[in-house]
């Protein structure tokens, strides 16, 4: 099989790769910033319960994690598995994900200066629009590089789809080397991915330049 071939064979799984990541990036983001906030919840249970969350799903495999939810309804409740393994998928990564960017969130928001508060209620604003119009902005710059190597690492931890069957490139990359009993698809598949992780960067560091405005 020439390298042209296999890259266009990879080519049909990389739109499946893609909306992994994109779906992932969509779902993890704001559940991180859901489960931050009740990390810091004064409430007991609430923020006993986000960190149990934060800490099972960090301290297990994500491997383990995607087979947890693609299998385990059939297991524990004999539900049919769905022929849609892009759903489970991006529920496995979703809520793995969101368990990293939730402690990047709460590391930003601790470290914003007390005056900060101080000084928006003196001006009269409320808690949520101090959080929502003074803080949060500001907060995301300051994690801009430790979300972007979340990210980075996301793109690659896509591979890890293959342990459901689910089609994405590196699983054909995978099936094309077996049956050809070649190492140039995982070359492909690398090339890939480097190439990936070179645009998210360059995303990444166009927006931080942008939110400059807000560095202390």
């Amino acid at each position: 099989m020439s390298l042209m071939t296999i890259i266009v064979k990879m080519s049909e799984g990389l739109g499946k790769t893609c909306a992994i990541f994109f779906l992932t990036l969509i779902f993890a983001i704001p559940l991180g910033m859901i489960v931050a906030l009740l990390r810091g919840s004064r409430f007991k249970p609430v923020s006993w319960f986000a960190k149990t969350y934060i800490s099972v799903l960090r301290g297990t495999p994500l491997m383990l994690q995607l087979l947890a939810v693609t299998y385990g309804p059939y297991y524990l409740f004999n539900i049919s598995v769905s022929r849609n393994k892009l759903i489970p998928v991006v529920i496995a990564f979703s809520i793995n994900y969101a368990a990293y960017f939730a402690e990047i969130y709460r590391s930003g928001i601790d470290s914003m200066p007390v005056g900060q508060y101080e000084a928006s209620q003196v001006l009269g604003y409320s808690k949520i629009q101090t959080f929502i119009k003074i803080i949060l902005p500001q907060v995301f710059r300051r994690i801009l590089p430790a979300l972007t190597n979340e990210i980075v690492t996301l793109v690659k931890d896509t591979s890890l789809a293959f342990t459901v069957s689910y089609q994405e490139m590196f699983t054909i990359g995978k099936q094309i080397a077996n049956s050809q009993t070649s190492f140039v698809p995982f070359v492909v598949a690398g090339v890939f991915y480097y190439v990936f992780n070179v645009i998210v960067g360059f995303v990444m560091g166009r927006i931080e330049k942008r939110m400059s405005y807000y560095k202390m």
